[in-house]
């Protein structure tokens, strides 16, 4: 009876972290977009869904804190837990970031800023791609897209620097721009954490399968 009653709850862990990552891949999907198109319309609603992001961590914490308190999970059980608590983390700082570039673009005027720095755009299709697939890889349990991924986050911190000298020479050719470069400096920094947290998804995917994580003995 104990240990369906566990199953049941976990299950529901599982689909609650589910829905949480839907909402942040929406929020990358839908800041990509607001950015692409200067939509700040858009740009307004990520910043206001971010809160149902918030509560679905709450929501996550709390189940895998009371499976904690009231089953006192061991071995796998226990990772099974501890890795849903560590994964929200980084959802939530995820569906931060892409609020924080949409709080940007609402200030962008002008010229289109989506095209101005070349590899930003490239950045955000390949934090969208990392998002995607760290999640995915995470629903399915699927270790070798897990790892895939984490060979990724070479390219976006590549892209990261590539927009860095992007920028230096933008305010080289007219110092009056420096404003406008630093929030762009500041997108693709945002960026290259989502980068960052995707990464980590993997990773405690990696501890949840085997109890390592980069061949470190966790549990």
């Amino acid at each position: 009876m104990m240990r369906k009653l566990f199953d049941e709850e976990l299950e529901k862990l599982n689909v609650d972290l589910t829905k949480m990552g839907h909402l942040v891949e929406v929020a990358i999907e839908n800041m990509i977009d607001a950015f692409k198109h200067q939509d700040k319309a858009l740009a307004k609603e990520i910043i206001a869904n971010d809160r149902l992001i918030n509560d679905m961590e709450r929501t996550v914490e709390s189940r895998a804190f009371n499976l904690i308190l009231r089953q006192q999970p061991i071995a796998t059980d226990l990772r099974n837990v501890t890795t849903a608590l560590k994964i929200v983390t980084d959802l939530e700082r995820i569906g931060d970031q892409a609020a924080d570039i949409a709080e940007i673009i609402m200030n962008f005027e002008g010229e289109h800023a989506y095209k101005t720095v070349e590899h930003i755009p490239t950045m955000a299709k390949k934090a969208k791609i990392m998002v995607h697939e760290s999640i995915d890889s995470f629903i399915k349990k699927d270790l070798s897209t897990a790892r895939l991924v984490k060979s990724m986050d070479d390219e976006i911190d590549a892209l990261f620097e590539e927009v860095k000298q992007e920028v230096a020479e933008i305010i080289k050719e007219n110092s009056e721009r420096i404003d406008y470069c630093i929030d762009f400096l500041m997108i693709a920094k945002y960026l290259e954490r989502v980068g960052d947290h995707a990464v980590n998804i993997c990773e405690w995917l990696e501890f949840n399968q085997t109890g390592s994580v980069n061949d470190q003995r966790l549990i």
